[in-house]
This record gives structure tokens, sequence and C-alpha cells, in this order.
């Protein structure tokens, strides 16, 4: 009987996870900054919004990057036009995920008035 040759398998190398266009830091007052990596002629990250949790700017991540999948040169776009209609994007995108998003509570006034110094101390 003859032998059966094996069959070469298909080689499965994994593919490193591809590097995530934006990332967050931290902002004042517990706010959290999105940013996205510079591309095309920018030097510096672009400010693409300031939420007030992690989970908002979760949300933003998530909603950008739906929007620049479906507009691939939005970041990319240098002139006068592109940079009005990146910013109309970035706040319809902020707006969207505040409104969706977790609510946030906003301090009381009298919590306000308790951080303030007070200028009757003499």
């Amino acid at each position: 009987m003859a032998r059966q040759q094996r069959r070469a398998r298909p080689n499965k190398a994994k593919k490193p996870a591809a590097k995530a266009d934006y990332f967050t830091q931290p902002g004042k007052r517990g706010s959290v900054i999105v940013l996205r990596k510079p591309i095309g002629n920018r030097i510096t990250a672009k400010v693409c919004g300031v939420m007030p949790t992690r989970v908002h700017a979760k949300m933003l991540v998530t909603q950008l990057e739906k929007a620049e999948s479906v507009v691939k040169d939005l970041f990319l776009e240098a002139t006068d036009d592109g940079i009005e209609a990146l910013d109309a994007v970035l706040t319809a995108c902020c707006k969207e995920v505040m409104e969706k998003g977790p609510k946030v509570r906003e301090p009381r006034p009298d919590q306000l008035q308790d951080d303030a110094p007070e200028a009757d101390e003499a």
C-alpha cells in the first residue's frame, strides 16, 4: 500500500492586535479626556471630547470609531471645511453620548458653597 502524504496545515500565526487610535487621559475634577492619535499632517493628538466618567468616555470612543469607519478621512482633512465637519461630528457624538449614557448628578448648590473659601474669615 502506498503511503498518503501529509497535508500541509495552514499557518495560523496570530496577528498582533491593532493598536487603538483613541486613548483617554484623566482630566480635572474626575473627568476623562478622549484623544485621537495624530494622523495625516497632525503633530499632536486631537482632543475629541471631555466626558464626566470613564463609561461616557468608552461610549464616545465606540461612537467615534463608528463615525470614522463611515467617513474614512474624517481626521485627515486639513481644509477649513474638513475642520468644521470634524468639529460638527465630534460635537454630535459627545451630545449623543451624554443623552444616551448614564445620568450624571450635578453637585448641589449647598455643596458648591461649602467648597468655596469663606471671605468673611478675618
